[in-house]
């Protein structure tokens, strides 16, 4: 009998016909992190914790200034996107992971809500002084993504939670010192810059969805020139702030500092929506932590 040789069926219920679910996860898990704004969580989380160590912080105390940090700005990143959800489908915006359907909303939710919950334990484990200062900064960022940036005082939250960050690393130390008024104005300063910078982009989508924060009211040119202003202040509070003449260091910082603050500001005429104002505001950020650094005894 002549037997022919058949390859066993293979039935739905077994692994090899059911889909892997692995790719679809890291697709979900990519989408869920861009969605953080992971750009600006990173950063910030990383030139804090930098300034804490400078500080003298040791690794656990460090590791712990960066987690609170990180959690924190996930938290805000994550309920930005979601609150902001019918308004960025509206603006059409396919960079937004929500908008395109990579991940859903309810997702966003969870994440921003886990985030803020250990956001609390990991600030208050640097000190209940500290900690407090940490949220504080935490809850005026939520309260510009819960409505403030639909008004006037649309720049505030930025003020309040970057001019919180020093006293986060200071009241952590020994002693729980507050930190100086140098480094308290210079990173009030920077977050307004932060907050024009971050806004240029959108100010067209954002007047058309009914959001009529400070940059909306004032339009770009306006808009353009109050973040160099403010962005280059930051610079030359760090630089003229503390007790003493600057160095030939400093001075060179300060110039740098203020020539990126002009160039993030001017228009980019073949990309007005281009992100690389608010990308190289973050540069400018780090360069000014370098110019606290040189003045370590102001900071404390």
């Amino acid at each position: 009998m002549n037997h022919t040789f058949r390859a066993p069926s293979v039935s739905a219920s077994t692994p090899a016909a059911v889909p892997s679910a692995a790719p679809r996860l890291g697709r979900v898990a990519v989408a869920l992190f861009l969605s953080a704004h992971p750009a600006p969580a990173l950063a910030v989380s990383a030139l804090i914790t930098a300034l804490a160590v400078a500080a003298g912080r040791d690794a656990f105390g460090s590791c712990l200034v960066a987690l609170a940090l990180l959690t924190g700005q996930l938290s805000v990143g994550w309920s930005n996107d979601r609150i902001d959800i019918a308004r960025d489908t509206a603006a059409n915006r396919r960079d937004k992971p929500l908008v395109d359907g990579a991940v859903k909303a309810r997702t966003v939710a969870v994440a921003a809500c886990a985030a803020l919950v250990l956001c609390v334990p990991l600030s208050l484990a640097n000190g209940a002084t500290a900690g407090g200062a940490h949220l504080i900064g935490v809850a005026a960022a939520w309260s510009y993504n819960l409505g403030l940036k639909r008004t006037s005082l649309s720049w505030l939250p930025y003020a309040v939670a970057f001019g919180l960050l020093p006293a986060f690393v200071t009241l952590a130390l020994p002693g729980h010192p507050w930190p100086a008024a140098t480094p308290v104005v210079a990173g009030a300063l920077l977050g307004v810059g932060a907050h024009f910078t971050n806004v240029l982009p959108d100010i067209d989508a954002d007047l058309a969805a009914g959001v009529r924060g400070l940059p909306q009211r004032l339009g770009r040119r306006r808009t353009r020139t109050v973040a160099a202003l403010a962005l280059l202040a930051a610079s030359a509070v760090l630089v003229l702030g503390p007790p003493g003449p600057p160095d030939a260091t400093s001075w060179t910082g300060l110039v740098v500092t203020g020539t990126l603050a002009v160039a993030v500001c001017l228009p980019l005429r073949s990309a007005p929506d281009s992100r690389l104002p608010f990308l190289a505001t973050l540069g400018l950020a780090g360069i000014d932590i370098a110019l606290l650094l040189l003045h370590g005894a102001a900071l404390g």
